[in-house]
């Protein structure tokens, strides 16, 4: 199984970045998929989930309305739209996956990809 995300970088404040994770050697529309970060110093945090089906979503508090994760299935590709980007958004992204049927937690993790927002 890989994950593989893309799209970081570095944004201004205020700004826009789309993430991309895409999918191989799993079935994919059996997979609850999530994006977690983890910033310099912290915790790793769940920021989205998007259940395998792509009927609900469930967001972290700290980018409630400015984060917006969706699917396609059919390109086994997961994603998340970051809008109103803040300088505390500064981490390392990670996809991740759980097949519905598991009691883990998390089943498999992307490799991470940096998004830094600064001026």
């Amino acid at each position: 199984v890989q994950l593989v995300e893309s799209g970081g970088g570095l944004v201004q404040p205020g700004g826009s970045l789309k993430l991309s994770c895409g999918a191989s050697g799993l079935t994919f529309r059996n997979y609850h998929m999530m994006w977690y970060r983890r910033a310099l110093g912290k915790e790793r945090e769940l920021v989205a989930l998007i259940i395998s089906s792509g009927g609900m979503t469930n967001y972290a508090d700290s980018i409630k309305g400015r984060f917006t994760i969706s699917r396609d299935n059919a390109e086994n590709t997961v994603y998340l739209q970051m809008d109103n980007l803040k300088p505390e958004d500064t981490a390392v992204y990670y996809c991740a996956a759980r097949s519905v049927w598991s009691s883990e937690t998390v089943d498999y993790w992307g490799q991470g990809t940096q998004v830094t927002v600064s001026s």
